[in-house]
């Protein structure tokens, strides 16, 4: 299951936004109301982590080259 970040919507003029997090499945729709609060509320997209690299791959360093 993933988790994601959710904001509510201020109504009101100078009302902060208030920010959360759910645990739910991938399949399932997003929220619309905050479960807490019963204001509304948004999914907000977050970054994510992930493996970068650069440059010749771990792979490729053990093929022989075919030189003697």
């Amino acid at each position: 299951m993933a988790i994601y970040v959710y904001e509510t919507i201020p109504q009101k003029k100078g009302q902060k936004p208030r920010r959360f997090e759910i645990e739910q499945k991938m399949s399932e729709d997003a929220l619309t109301h905050d479960p807490e609060t019963g204001l509304p509320c948004k999914r907000i997209i977050v970054g994510g982590s992930g493996l970068v690299t650069h440059g010749a791959s771990i792979l490729s360093m053990n093929v022989r080259s075919g030189r003697k």
